[in-house]
Formats: C-alpha cells, sequence, structure tokens
C-alpha cells in the first residue's frame, strides 16, 4: 500500500500526464490546420505516448491496492505564432515534468517506498529521452531558421520521424 504522500503525488503526476497528452494533441489539430503535416502526425503520436504514460502510472497506482485518482484537467492552449513557439512550449514544459518526476522520485526514496522509487527510473530515463528529443528538434529549427524552405525541411523530417516510430 502506498502511503498518502506517494500516493498523493503519483495522482498528480497522472494528471500531468493527461494534461501533456491533451496539450499535444491540441498542438497537433493546429499544425495541421496550418499545413504541417509532418509536425501534427509527431505531435499526435507524442500524444498516445504519453496517454500511455499515464496509463502506466494509473495502472501502478491501482496495483498497489490504491486508488487512482483522475483529477480535473485544464484546457490547454489553442494559439501558437508558428511550429518553433510550439517546440519551444514543448522543450519548456518537458523540463517542468522532469522536474515533477524528480520531486516524485524522492519523496518515494524519503518514504522508503523502494518498489515505486524503482517503479519510476522508467519515467527518469524517459525523461531524459524527452528533453534530448525536442532539444534536437529545436535545434533543427536553428540550423535551418524561420524561412519557408526550412520550416517545410523540419516539417518533413519529423514526418519521417513519426512514420518510422509506427513501425
Amino acid at each position: 500500500m502506498l502511503s498518502s504522500k506517494v500516493s498523493q503525488k503519483l495522482n498528480e503526476q497522472i494528471g500531468l500526464e493527461f494534461y501533456t497528452a491533451n496539450l499535444y494533441l491540441q498542438m497537433s489539430a493546429w499544425c495541421s490546420l496550418k499545413g504541417f503535416e509532418g509536425c501534427a502526425e509527431f505531435l499526435r503520436q507524442h500524444s498516445e505516448e504519453e496517454r500511455g504514460h499515464m496509463q502506466r502510472l494509473f495502472d501502478y497506482v491501482s496495483k498497489t491496492g490504491s486508488l487512482p485518482i483522475l483529477p480535473a484537467i485544464k484546457a490547454p492552449p489553442s494559439e501558437w505564432d508558428s511550429p518553433i513557439s510550439i517546440f519551444k512550449s514543448i522543450f519548456e514544459h518537458e523540463c517542468t515534468v522532469t522536474k515533477e518526476i524528480n520531486a516524485l522520485v524522492k519523496i518515494a526514496f524519503e518514504e522508503g517506498d523502494y518498489s515505486t522509487f524503482h517503479f519510476l527510473q522508467w519515467y527518469v530515463g524517459e525523461q531524459h529521452e524527452e528533453e534530448n528529443l525536442f532539444r534536437i528538434i529545436l535545434d533543427k529549427f536553428q540550423i535551418l531558421s524561420t524561412e519557408t524552405k526550412g520550416l517545410f525541411f523540419v516539417d518533413q523530417e519529423l514526418k519521417r520521424i513519426a512514420q518510422s516510430r509506427d513501425r
């Protein structure tokens, strides 16, 4: 059984992962509307991945004999200036998620909940990958600037990445 402190923090993380999935899906819709189909496909896939992260936490809490509690999820923004502003927002958001995961890991350790501590190591690694992925995408935008041809190239590259992840 989870301590109330660990259970509360895990439920908060479930909410954050759920919000993240909604955020990326909304970003995908904006990209699709603006003609950035590669970005849209990439972000749709990432939204599904985030829902998987949420479900993994939900299942863990449930399997410990605790009650997963789904919090109210605020609506994500729906307007951005450009795909670059979207990916800057994502990188900042992923840094926030990393901080929250690290805080959760710390609480599990301090509570002596080594099972949860061990379970969370997957999220620690996942966050490292997420930050690195979005840093690389931002680097591509910077290298190619915001010129139309550069944005097209990055959009096509994200489409290629999304398609390779489907296989």
